[in-house]
């Protein structure tokens, strides 16, 4: 049975009130209202995983040098955002205490912080003791991929350090984050779910709030896609979105086949795909491990919208 259409938010950022759309502080804060003139499509967040198991690139920054190279890299290219995460969510990743991850998190936010005192940086992790390690050592922003549900004390922590805090949508514990589970109207699902959680947070006393939809966490490659369609019906919880899309499995099915999926290196094309249709639909944050082809695609993309 067809779905009802949806009314799709204006596009022009006086519809978006700028408390609610400016993510960080001072010099440093990013105007994330959709339509936005300083909205160049979409603001980058780059991926700069303190792992070794991550499913694309585990392994490769583990020491602090590697990592802080990486950083300036992805600073480089135009991130606007480093994200650093010292916890893989990958299918079958083993799981990590929190002072394993608060080892490999906080060193290496400290030397971007100290070499880089322009750049925001985004701790990602759900535990709070590791949250508030990390925004000791300088990190601006937490990034919580479960949105709250594990632990409601992180938006206390965020609220104390008056960070902004991204809360991305997942069902299931920790280590069971990307396993399919049922929905009836997945957007309206996903929303309500944020809903909530965005509710928490405020009650702890968070100004700064961008929700993520969680694409490629427990949704089927159908609802994924549909949540990038419908990205705007999320608009209304009067928050920023945020997209991440880059190299995932349901990427890597639409490229292929299901049976026989593209390889890991060679989604970028259909990341960027999916990333432009998001961004059209009002994301505003961006999170990929591919910085400069993102940034790129976003400038035309940005462009091309204000014709509009």
């Amino acid at each position: 049975m067809p779905r009802a259409s949806r009314s799709r938010p204006s596009a022009s950022p006086d519809t978006f009130p700028s408390d609610r759309f400016t993510l960080g502080t001072g010099d440093r804060a990013l105007d994330c209202r959709p339509g936005s003139p300083e909205v160049s499509g979409a603001h980058v967040m780059g991926i700069l995983n303190a792992t070794p198991d991550s499913f694309s690139d585990g392994g490769q920054y583990v020491t602090v040098e590697a990592a802080l190279s990486r950083a300036a890299e992805l600073l480089s290219e135009g991130a606007s955002i480093i994200d650093v995460g010292g916890e893989s969510t990958r299918p079958g990743a083993d799981p990590v205490s929190q002072e394993d991850e608060r080892d490999r998190v906080v060193p290496v936010i400290d030397a971007i912080t100290d070499q880089f005192p322009e750049a925001l940086v985004s701790v990602d992790t759900y535990k709070p003791p590791v949250a508030r390690a990390a925004l000791a050592a300088g990190a601006h922003i937490v990034n919580d991929v479960t949105g709250l549900r594990h632990h409601p004390e992180m938006a206390a922590a965020a609220a104390d350090w008056n960070a902004p805090l991204v809360l991305m949508h997942s069902e299931g514990e920790p280590g069971d984050l990307t396993r399919p589970r049922e929905y009836d109207d997945v957007t309206a699902e996903v929303r309500d779910a944020l809903a909530r959680s965005v509710t928490t947070a405020r009650e702890a006393g968070v100004e700064q709030i961008v929700v993520d939809p969680g694409f490629g966490f427990g949704k089927s490659d159908a609802e994924n896609l549909r949540l990038l369609n419908e990205v705007d019906e999320l608009l209304t919880l009067n928050c920023p979105v945020l997209v991440g899309v880059s190299r995932k499995s349901t990427i890597g099915r639409t490229l292929g086949t299901p049976d026989d999926p593209a390889p890991v290196d060679e989604r970028l094309y259909g990341s960027l795909g999916a990333t432009a249709a998001a961004v059209a639909r009002g994301a505003t944050l961006v999170r990929t491990h591919d910085v400069a082809p993102t940034v790129e695609m976003l400038k035309v993309l940005g462009a091309t919208l204000r014709q509009g």
